[in-house]
């Protein structure tokens, strides 16, 4: 591509790339993929890199970030960032206009309304229609530089090319992260096996923090501007600086209103109090201002506030709903959280079925019967809570809840240790969630790098009995013939507190019925979440009718459901969910009996499972209706992959294996400093507490750590399995590349936290220049380079012998001369 041609397509480029960014910012739309939207860009990147002179500072790819910041600078704020008063009531508001006229001694003036946005406060300041800093809240005189961070943000423009822009102006806006993409990186986190982010503000504010912009521009946040500063920015009121920076292309809520009086701010607060629920982001409250700036001028400021704007808070809203059950969800550390599953009730906008209970104290506290009428919260957090019950409307002879003390997944004793309001699963090698934790850190990339073995496969491969244990993943290659249809997928499933197995309400559907689409019913279901089961049932009946989609199958199949739940009413509610068993003994209930269904599906995990254990002689006809209750399959091409991946995971070296064995408090950085000391797994098990104790970076609690393994005969017994299946556990010799001379015949110790080198790459680099690093502080040693918090028995230690100790800048200098 010549130059010129270059120079077209780049502009070609950047013209579609900012076409859809403006869609999905400033519309909620999109016309193309994600995956096509990153090819165009990665187009406009590679040809940047191939003609540098044609890369512009507002170019689209300067949007993926790549810079890491060790700290964020402090920059005080030319305008102060002051917060409002708040109030909750309407009487409040009221005095609020009284003290306005007060002020004002008149009744001319104007209101703008706006939505109080719950995100993050932020200051961009523009230079000759540049933007240079991007500054946070802080206390509101200073805040942290996160310029490299913000220019990531899609819809903040980096450069203004309108007429008459100021020479010098700042803008301030709420940067938040919308709804949807909150939702997605929880649901991508939730099957990473990490924490949920707890709601869309913190992870708004924790992304603007992070040191790596380019992690920052993969999440998509964004930015509503609210208010311009300037000495020369040429208008007098606030509505008109608004029109202004929507004309230079930054984003305005198009929720703001001009309001004549008080009574008009209340009609606006009433008209947004439920329709606030459809917005891109959560809303706490209204922000009404007087509208014109000298008149903001005479009314002033409090020590604190402007006497020139106040902010409404909407109530809490809270709904009355029935408990249908509770289910138990077990975490990875075996940590026991407690569900509330609700008749549907809408809340905030939208149809709540859960709440969180947090622990056994909180359901004590509340007092909480079975079948109770509770009181519903909705906050900020992921689920909704319960915060009170209804005494009034409580069933006579209910009984109070008691708490589970077996583990629904493993049926182990629950333990509760003492302090601590969480019950806990303590069978840490054999129950399912916390298995799949470790598992999970085994085949991770900086580990065994086993990428073929996502969660969803090894969650099915535990929950149906083939992997119980880390040294169980190299045994699957001589099960491949039984790995063939086994269900992948879990999600569908649920488990309640007896340990009967539930299937979601769309794939009981979907298998029930012949000649309607899953992705119908998921859109029905969708659009009649808030009736409850049987309303649901009987209006499907009714869809189905209209549809015109084989009535008389399709019908008499859902009342064959419905009898079969009426005949089984003694079953736990869950919502959305349905008893695998109810739903299997439509299909096989003249070949065997309910009960042994029953049994089977509080033993086994999915469909699948359970008809191994009937082992039945079923009609191709069954067969396939069942196929459509089960998830996704193992199929050929996937089990290749899988062992693909496994046998290849066998060359990764010794200090990756120890890593991958997940001994507590033995990072990636540790397990090769300890590889790299002792050489393999016999000398480390063997290694007296002394001797780890010689090694910089090791102390009381790793050493116990490690003799806790080996101790463990369970521990001892995967490694010897692993070792038949020729995983290294001793370090390979290499070579090490020589880089130079300069610290020949030097021995060396680094202690503390060094700027250059992590601990593991400071061995390298003095073995690279000719000199030897030993792992503790010793007479022999030349010197120690003295990092950050140096341990002061180190340093005690090397002064006492007589050991120079000099810092990283002149160990730097030494190398470089």
């Amino acid at each position: 591509m010549t130059h010129a041609e270059a120079a077209h397509r780049i502009a070609q480029l950047s013209k579609e790339i900012n076409y859809h960014n403006q869609l999905y910012y400033q519309e909620s739309r999109t016309e193309i993929s994600d995956y096509e939207f990153d090819q165009l860009l990665e187009e406009l990147v590679k040809l940047e890199k191939q003609f540098p002179d044609l890369l512009k500072s507002d170019s689209p790819s300067q949007r993926v970030g790549g810079t890491i910041t060790k700290e964020f600078q402090t920059v005080e704020h030319e305008y102060r960032m002051l917060s409002l008063g708040n109030t909750y009531t309407i009487e409040d508001l009221k005095a609020f206009d009284e003290r306005v006229i007060k002020g004002l001694g008149h009744t001319n003036y104007e209101y703008f309304c706006e939505m109080k946005f719950d995100g993050v406060a932020i200051s961009l300041v523009y230079e000759n229609g540049h933007l240079v800093r991007a500054v946070t809240r802080g206390d509101g005189t200073k805040g942290d530089d996160v310029t490299a961070n913000v220019k990531t943000i899609r819809n903040i423009p980096l450069t203004i090319k309108a007429a008459n822009v100021p020479a010098k102006f700042e803008v301030r806006g709420e940067i938040f992260l919308p709804l949807k993409e909150f939702e997605k990186i929880n649901a991508e986190r939730e099957l990473n096996g990490e924490a949920l982010l707890a709601n869309p503000r913190n992870a708004a504010s924790g992304t603007l923090k992070m040191q790596d912009s380019s992690v920052v521009a993969k999440r998509r946040l964004n930015c509503y501007f609210y208010q311009l500063l300037g000495d020369t920015i040429g208008v007098t009121k606030h509505d008109e600086a608004i029109h202004l920076i929507e004309s230079w292309g930054f984003n305005v809520s198009p929720t703001y209103q001009k309001a004549k009086n008080i009574d008009e701010v209340l009609d606006y607060i009433e008209k947004w109090r439920e329709m606030r629920f459809s917005l891109p982001l959560d809303t706490d409250g209204v922000v009404l201002k007087i509208n014109d700036y000298d008149q903001r001028e005479e009314l002033g400021f409090t020590a604190k506030i402007p006497r020139w704007a106040i902010a409404y808070k909407y109530k809490a809203e809270s709904a009355e709903t029935e408990l249908l059950s509770i289910t138990y969800q077990v975490g990875r550390t075996g940590a026991i959280t407690p569900v509330a599953n609700l008749a549907p009730v809408h809340l905030a906008g939208t149809t709540v079925k859960r709440a969180s209970l947090h622990n056994a104290n909180e359901i004590e506290r509340l007092d909480i019967h079975e079948r109770d009428f509770v009181f519903v919260e909705k906050g900020g957090e992921i689920i909704p809570k319960i915060t009170a019950v209804n005494p009034s409307r409580r069933k006579p002879g209910a009984k109070p809840i008691q708490y589970i003390d077996t583990c629904p997944e493993c049926g182990s004793k629950l333990i509760r240790k003492e302090g601590e309001a969480k019950h806990y699963c303590p069978n840490a090698s054999g129950c399912p969630p916390q298995v799949l934790g470790r598992i999970e850190h085994f085949v991770s990339k900086r580990a065994m790098d086993i990428d073929s073995l996502g969660t969803e496969r090894i969650r099915a491969l535990i929950d149906q009995g083939f992997i119980r244990n880390y040294a169980d993943i190299y045994d699957l290659e001589t099960k491949q013939t039984e790995l063939l249809g086994l269900e992948m997928s879990q999600d569908q499933y649920e488990r309640e507190a007896t340990g009967l197995l539930y299937i979601s309400l769309e794939k009981a559907l979907f298998s029930l019925t012949e000649s309607i689409s899953f992705k119908q019913i998921q859109d029905f279901l969708s659009e009649t979440a808030h009736l409850t089961l049987k309303e649901q049932l009987r209006a499907f009946q009714a869809q189905v009718r209209a549809w015109k989609k084989k009535v008389p199958a399709n019908v008499g199949m859902i009342d064959y459901l419905l009898q079969n739940l009426s005949q089984h009413e003694e079953l736990m509610k869950v919502e959305d969910y349905v008893p695998v068993a109810v739903v299997l003994e439509i299909f096989l209930g003249r070949r065997v009996s309910f009960e042994k269904i029953l049994e089977a599906s509080k033993k086994h995990g999915t469909v699948h499972m359970i008809l191994l254990e009937l082992d039945l002689d079923l009609p191709s006809e069954i067969t396939e209706r069942i196929k459509k209750l089960k998830a996704n399959t193992f199929q050929e091409g996937v089990i290749s992959n899988m062992m693909e991946g496994i046998f290849k995971s066998k060359e990764q070296p010794f200090e990756k294996v120890l890593f991958a064995l997940g001994i507590r408090n033995i990072g990636e950085n540790t397990a090769q400093l300890l590889a790299r000391h002792f050489g393999s797994i016999e000398n480390l098990q063997a290694a007296s507490p002394e001797q780890l104790l010689e090694i910089n970076g090791v102390g009381e609690t790793l050493v116990h750590s490690i003799h806790e393994f080996f101790a463990q005969p369970e521990n001892l017994d995967h490694i010897a399995r692993l070792k038949a299946h020729g995983l290294k556990f001793e370090i390979e010799q290499r070579e090490s590349t020589q880089l130079g001379n300069a610290l020949a015949g030097k021995k060396i110790l680094a202690s503390g936290k060094l700027q250059n080198f992590k601990r593991d790459e400071i061995v390298d680099f003095v073995q690279a220049h000719g000199g030897q690093y030993l792992s503790s502080v010793s007479k022999n040693l030349d010197f120690i380079i003295e990092g950050e918090e140096m341990g002061p028995s180190k340093k005690e230690k090397a002064q006492k012998l007589g050991v120079p100790l000099i810092s990283e800048e002149e160990f730097m200098k030494m190398v470089n001369g």
